[in-house]
């Protein structure tokens, strides 16, 4: 009746089988009442009970030994590790008392494992089958004679027909099947039929849409172009500017010199000369602008750069950010200058403002600071006396200035030295360091424009800009692009590609203009921003003398190609080769290239051997 398999504690004996155990009443209506609990339990889940009883881990036995002896016997409970199974019971309908059936009170043991599998599936699963059979069935026929008549009402009469030879039957059979393939035929051209014109009406949608996005991006592509010629920003699109003029002016030169002479040439020519110099004053003004405006996107960009969180990424491809010292202190003053430069706010903010930025910098002393703190007080002592805030822009630039140099310094900014490109050591100064032969200013390696086929660094950066802004005004941007997309179709193959990181624009520009005549070697298309630079083979690295000048249509037909002796005709192929001889002549001398060049004519030297040699038989023995 309870729990658990009983134990008798020490201070008692073990209860006989012949012995009566009996409880206390106050043990037993407990007993009862936690096994009513504990089966309400099991079978009503969702009843709420307004006690919670637990059976205690020790109760007191009373066992009758004589007629008129008891002894009280102490008994641990042990817990069951397992649900005991419920196998019904009685109620007393007097007193309403539960009494449940006991199970056994040993967990039950375990058989051991044979290695054999003893429930099986196709032991326990009855499969039916479904067979028709035919039984013999016993028939007699009856005719009519003497004595016996059956009726002849429900007889047939058959009468024999055209006797069919077997070549006829053939016959007839072929000339059947010849009607069922002439349906056939036709219902199969008919089917070949729509599908052609279907396709070809989605052809010529597609034709139709290539052709519009064409137009589209053509006119995108000027819309762009003279957006950048009216509000010109970067590098780029002074190159536009620039090179228009120059094309204006040689236009207006040929016709001068076309329709006048004399002194009306002259006197033409030195108008044309005030027009040029308008419009040269007109896109300085314009330069000064974006030089400030991209000044200013400069600074954020780097105060941005140095206020970004340390970040990596994890083996699973998620990305963890972790913010240092330095890249907070870092932000803090980022926020503090951009709270300086905005403008249009009231008074009280300028003066948190400024109060803020007096105690940053109060915590370093040095004379930069105290410059600093005495700006702000100057600016603050104006404001005081309600000074205009047009007179004050002046002294607010100047606070802005010194607080980006403040920021810029390593030992006030500690993030900072990691981005600068002046290094605190002056010792490195001396390493990678060369002379403008124009400017004569001593700069890093990385400020000239070093094309693969010179031997000396030459000019400047900035020098090779004023030259050409000054007489030639060439323009570059269109060579950059193809230059730019090379190294991206390169860098996917995921080869090792060098040879095209070696080369400069003015290099590509020598390639495109001179031995491809700035067109395409299919459809001869003059668009510079429509053709791409491909490998001729793409088993092999781009270089000058294994390229091929393609629009981006033709470029992705012939990276599909598989055997170009199949795809092209001789004449084009000789002819290309032909330009790759005359790109690996020039380019030969190059230093940098020879060891390149070695390399591939090593290769193509095997792939002829190959070709040419053919391959040994083994006889079997």
């Amino acid at each position: 009746m309870g729990k658990g398999r009983r134990k008798a504690a020490p201070e008692g004996s073990m209860i006989e089988d012949n012995e009566n155990p009996l409880r206390t009443r106050t043990n037993l209506d407990e007993t009862i009442h936690s096994e009513k609990l504990r089966l309400d339990q099991e079978h009503s889940p969702g009843k709420a009970f307004q006690q919670d009883y637990r059976m205690p881990d020790v109760i007191t036995v009373r066992i009758q030994t004589d007629s008129d002896s008891f002894q009280d016997v102490v008994v641990n409970i042990e817990r069951p590790t397992y649900q005991k199974p419920f196998l019904g019971g009685f109620k007393n309908k007097i007193t309403g008392v539960e009494f449940h059936n006991a199970g056994s009170q040993t967990m039950p043991k375990k058989l051991p494992d044979k290695g054999i599998l003893v429930f099986r599936r196709e032991t326990q699963t009855v499969f039916e089958k479904n067979k028709q059979q035919q039984t013999t069935n016993t028939t007699s026929t009856q005719m009519t004679k003497t004595g016996l008549y059956v009726s002849n009402k429900t007889d047939k009469l058959i009468t024999p027909g055209k006797y069919v030879t077997a070549e006829e039957y053939h016959k007839r059979r072929l000339e059947a099947v010849i009607v069922l393939q002439r349906y056939f035929r036709c219902w199969h051209a008919t089917n070949i039929v729509q599908k052609l014109r279907e396709e070809k009406r989605l052809r010529l949608e597609w034709e139709a849409q290539e052709e519009l996005r064409r137009k589209k991006e053509k006119e995108e592509k000027l819309r762009r172009e003279h957006e950048r010629r009216l509000n010109p920003k970067t590098e780029g699109d002074f190159e536009l500017l620039y090179h228009a003029l120059e094309l204006w002016r040689q236009e207006k030169i040929e016709q001068i010199n076309r329709t006048l002479t004399g002194a009306e040439r002259k006197a033409a020519l030195c108008g044309l000369l005030e027009q040029e110099a308008q419009l040269i004053a007109s896109i300085g003004r314009h330069k000064l602008n974006a030089d400030e405006e991209n000044r200013q996107k400069a600074i954020l960009h780097f105060l941005n750069k140095c206020a970004q969180p340390k970040r990596w990424k994890a083996y699973d491809g998620r990305i963890t950010e972790m913010d240092t010292q330095f890249t907070l202190r870092a932000r803090e003053l980022l926020e503090i200058y951009l709270s300086i430069s905005m403008s249009d706010i009231p008074q009280d903010e300028r003066i948190d403002v400024l109060l803020t930025l007096k105690h940053t910098v109060k915590e370093h002393e040095c004379k930069l600071t105290q410059e600093i703190m005495e700006l702000i007080d100057r600016e603050i002592d104006l404001m005081s006396r309600e000074v205009k805030e047009c007179n004050l822009e002046g002294l607010r630039k100047r606070i802005c200035t010194l607080f980006l140099q403040f920021s810029k310094i390593p030992k006030f900014n500690p993030e900072v030295a990691k981005i600068l490109k002046v290094p605190p050591d002056p010792l490195k100064l001396y390493k990678n360091v060369n002379c403008c032969q124009s400017c004569r200013k001593y700069l890093s390696s990385t400020a000239f424009p070093i094309p693969a086929n010179t031997h000396t660094t030459g000019r400047c950066r900035l020098c090779c800009k004023l030259d050409n802004e000054s007489r030639h005004r060439e323009t570059f941007l269109k060579c950059r692009l193809i230059l730019e997309n090379l190294r991206k179709s390169e860098a996917d193959y995921q080869d090792d590609a060098k040879i095209v990181f070696l080369l400069q624009h003015q290099d590509l520009q020598y390639l495109i203009e001179k031995i491809w005549g700035c067109q395409s070697a299919l459809s001869a298309c003059s668009d510079l921003y429509d053709l791409v630079m491909v490998r001729w083979d793409k088993q092999h690295e781009w270089s000058p003398w294994n390229t091929i000048l393609l629009t981006q249509d033709e470029a992705d037909a012939h990276l599909k190609l598989c055997d170009l002796q199949k795809a092209y005709e001789t004449a084009f192929i000789h002819r290309i080769k032909h330009k790759h001889i005359w790109a690996k002549t020039y380019f030969a001398q190059i230093q940098a290239m020879t060891s390149f060049l070695k390399r591939s004519e090593n290769q193509t030297n095997a792939n002829e051997f190959l070709i040419a040699t053919p391959f040994p038989t083994v006889a079997k023995t």
